[in-house]
């Protein structure tokens, strides 16, 4: 679905990510993983379009989508839903889902909508609230719900359970694995290591823009030095 060829990526002279390759499987969850600084976020945009591609290839669906424009890259079917959410506050929950959904013809909206709220419940109940009163976890909700409007391919997610309540943390990876069963890759970058492993289908570890360890998420959890050294688990966790 997607393969990064050795990519580097930054900002001006500034380089977050150095030589990165990466490839993600049709249909899975594969998480972005490393501590505060060691280039996910850098990665994400960089794919999304948003950030400055330095060096290397981004192929999508086999094809070079290294030098497309973002708003390219969204009718491809990538899809983002950033750090921060950076979600229109002053808009309704219905209103930034239609934003969402401007690339698609109108007559679609309804059915893309449900679809989100068949996810999210909770933002049906609030589709009149404007997005800067929602609570954090339903901010989130409606970030990705935002992305999913687009009808992706692959959807990244940036940071899923920042300062999110447990039984929110839930719901969104509910979520998440129910679009894997229904075919979507998606890309997941997560502080929350254990929940991370424990959804994802490969991992990919960065430390300082380099990847320093990458293979099948069960192997990952079993490998007790990366845990401890990278992920700050403890052996055995």
């Amino acid at each position: 679905m997607l393969e990064l060829k050795n990519i580097c990526c930054g900002y001006g002279a500034f380089s977050a990510v150095h030589e990165l390759s990466l490839r993600l499987r049709p249909g899975t969850i594969t998480a972005l993983l490393g501590a505060n600084g060691a280039g996910k976020s850098s990665t994400l945009m960089c794919i999304a379009g948003h950030g400055e591609l330095q060096a290397g290839q981004i192929l999508f669906a086999g094809h070079d989508i290294s030098a497309m424009p973002a708003t390219q890259r969204v009718r491809e079917g990538i899809a983002i839903s950033p750090e921060g959410r950076r979600l229109f506050k002053d808009l309704s929950v219905e209103d930034n889902l239609r934003v969402g959904g401007m690339i698609h013809p109108v007559k679609g909206y309804a059915q893309d909508r449900e679809r989100v709220l068949a996810l999210f419940p909770r933002l049906g109940e609030r589709l009149s609230s404007l997005a800067g009163n929602l609570s954090g976890g339903e901010q989130q909700m409606l970030a990705i719900g935002r992305a999913l409007m687009t009808r992706p391919k692959l959807i990244m997610i940036d940071e899923l359970s920042l300062g999110l309540m447990p039984k929110v943390i839930d719901q969104c990876y509910q979520a998440l694995k129910l679009l894997r069963s229904e075919g979507m890759t998606v890309l997941l970058v997560e502080q929350n290591t254990e929940r991370a492993l424990a959804a994802a289908d490969d991992v990919c570890v960065l430390e300082s823009g380099a990847t320093v360890w990458r293979g099948c998420a069960a192997d990952a959890r079993n490998d007790p030095s990366l845990t401890a050294a990278y992920l700050g688990l403890h052996s055995g966790a």
